[in-house]
């Protein structure tokens, strides 16, 4: 990864806002949604490296039916069996991306990126105090700017972290 690069927020917003669901998206292979590089797929389930990372080794873990909120769209069976998926992406994060800490978190709402996913972002070493957290996870302190062979590599590294 080269450096971080400013995001633009309102072009983000207007995107999610406006545009498809970039999850279902994925899982009905648009090519416009490539960046995201699937490295994990069952029956239900993907993960894939984030568009827009904030911290290297940043992926999103989702199921492929279009469900929105947390709890109460999924079963108990459905929701530990997504849960057993995100543990398994954020070891497979661990041995591949250097971490201090692991954060684990779902993001979204129903008036923007409503699909049901998961984040999963490595927090490396040595990265000070005032620069973690929320500040590491917040698009607006830039993104990651990274090449399309970078993330085919992570990708690949993660895919055989997951065995």
């Amino acid at each position: 990864m080269t450096g971080r690069v400013p995001f633009d927020v309102a072009a983000y917003q207007a995107r999610v806002q406006r545009g498809p669901c970039f999850i279902c998206a994925i899982v009905a292979g648009d090519p416009a949604y490539d960046v995201e590089k699937v490295f994990y797929e069952d029956e239900h389930h993907l993960a894939f490296l984030a568009r827009y990372a904030t911290l290297p080794g940043y992926v999103l873990v989702s199921p492929k039916a279009h469900v929105e909120h947390v709890v109460r769209d999924l079963d108990e069976d459905a929701y530990l069996k997504l849960m057993g998926v995100v543990r398994r992406v954020a070891l497979a994060v661990e041995a591949v991306v250097p971490s201090e800490r692991t954060y684990v978190l779902s993001l979204g709402s129903r008036q923007g990126n409503a699909h049901l996913h998961w984040h999963v972002a490595a927090l490396p070493p040595g990265v000070p105090y005032e620069r973690q957290q929320y500040h590491a996870l917040m698009a607006e302190n830039g993104v990651l700017e990274w090449s399309p062979e970078e993330g085919e590599l992570l990708a690949a590294r993660l895919k055989r972290a997951l065995g």
